[in-house]
């Protein structure tokens, strides 16, 4: 949603090509090679779907199959229930909990970092497919082509509801999640794509990318240098030029009074049928979206710095477990990845092949935490062992 009618901006291409030049930020391969897997079939299909959900507001049985339609398509995409959890929030005037919706995908160098890459996924009065289904759908394709592509930082991919009646679930998941968090959830880097459909029958092929320019004023200057790093991911992945705005109006805002970093992306050619019945995949152009979609993933692998060995790595092969820190003191966190069983059990085994720790976990979380204190210190082999599978990782206790 974006209320603001008149806005001042300027060109980004004269910011690209000195940003650019100084960062040395370039193409990767690897990141390319997913790139090119970007499905516009997919763009479209969630395009069409979302649309036939219906009108997605406050406390409507359209917004409730919206959120169950994107968690099956991440499980679809081979994500785990494990990873998602359904955020449940009030507000005034909403007669039923609105829920948000959050995907986490676990790092392997900064587990407890996040780049986190959101969008609303309710609408107002119209179906909103571009406001916001060209958002949510971004969201799947990235989320999809990202599930067995392993990061540095961990992802949480975000929906927010109540974004149309005033950032309502991006201000609970701030206050009650972000901050509710001991300690405070460490956040690298907000990403939010809001409205990002363009406008049927027009050239459709610039993105507006957007930097915080707002009070507290302590993060405009981070904001800035990663508007610019995304800037040069959309050159970079996608065939499409850029316009630098500042942030205004979405669910990013709520982040940036909190002082974390953010940034987004807005459509160029703004439709004039938001939030209306007339906000449908007619009056809209799905390519841009698509091309949209292209950046996103390409800055979502810069952001969360994802391996450039995509084809040789292991991370597919053990499930994406992972055990951190790595090495530890006293504490110990479990990651099962992608794996869905119930149990599991965590055994600790030295050099000489002897177990000197073992713990059966039921009704397995994604996260478990365990106290390793009593060990000495010294090299150890992590084994997670279900009645299927076996995965073992080195770790270190210091």
């Amino acid at each position: 949603m974006k209320s603001i009618l008149f806005k001042i901006s300027i060109y980004s291409c004269i910011a690209l090509m000195c940003y650019g030049t100084a960062n040395g930020q370039t193409y990767v391969p690897a990141y390319g090679s997913v790139v090119g897997q970007c499905s516009s079939s997919n763009v479209l299909t969630s395009l069409t779907e979302f649309e036939a959900l219906g009108v997605k507001r406050r406390g409507t049985t359209s917004l409730a199959n919206t959120l169950a339609w994107i968690k099956n398509k991440y499980l679809s995409y081979g994500y785990t229930a494990g990873q998602i959890v359904e955020d449940s929030y009030t507000y005034s005037g909403s007669t039923s909990a609105c829920k948000n919706l959050i995907l986490t995908k676990i790092g392997t160098l900064y587990p407890n970092t996040y780049v986190i890459i959101c969008g609303h996924y309710d609408s107002i009065t119209g179906k909103g497919t571009n406001d916001n289904g060209s958002g949510t759908s971004i969201l799947l394709e990235t989320a999809r082509l990202l599930q067995n592509v392993s990061t540095e930082y961990s992802i949480k991919f975000i929906n927010f509801s109540g974004e149309e009646d005033g950032l309502y679930g991006s201000q609970h998941y701030v206050s009650s999640v972000v901050n509710g968090t001991t300690p405070k959830m460490d956040i690298r880097l907000v990403l939010n794509i809001d409205e990002v459909g363009g406008v049927a029958g027009m050239t459709n092929n610039t993105i507006t990318c957007e930097r915080d320019t707002g009070s507290p004023t302590t993060n405009n200057a981070a904001s800035n240098t990663i508007t610019n790093e995304l800037i040069a991911c959309v050159g970079l992945y996608s065939p499409l030029s850029t316009y630098l705005n500042y942030a205004y109006a979405s669910d990013y805002m709520p982040f940036e009074d909190n002082n974390e970093i953010i940034t987004g992306f807005f459509e160029k050619n703004e439709s004039p049928y938001r939030h209306t019945a007339n906000d449908l995949l007619v009056n809209m152009d799905p390519t841009y979206v698509y091309n949209i979609a292209k950046a996103t993933v390409g800055a979502a692998m810069h952001f969360a710095k994802a391996s450039t060995v995509l084809a040789t790595n292991d991370f597919a092969n053990d499930f994406q477990v992972s055990f951190f820190p790595n090495p530890t003191k006293e504490l110990l966190n479990i990651n099962i990845g992608t794996l869905s069983e119930e149990s599991y059990t965590f055994k600790l085994v030295d050099l000489q092949g002897k177990t000197v720790f073992s713990k059966t976990v039921q009704q397995a979380k994604q996260i478990e935490s365990i106290t390793v204190n009593e060990c000495s210190k010294g090299m150890y082999l992590g084994v997670l062992e279900t009645t299927s599978k076996r995965i073992t990782k080195k770790i270190v206790l210091n």
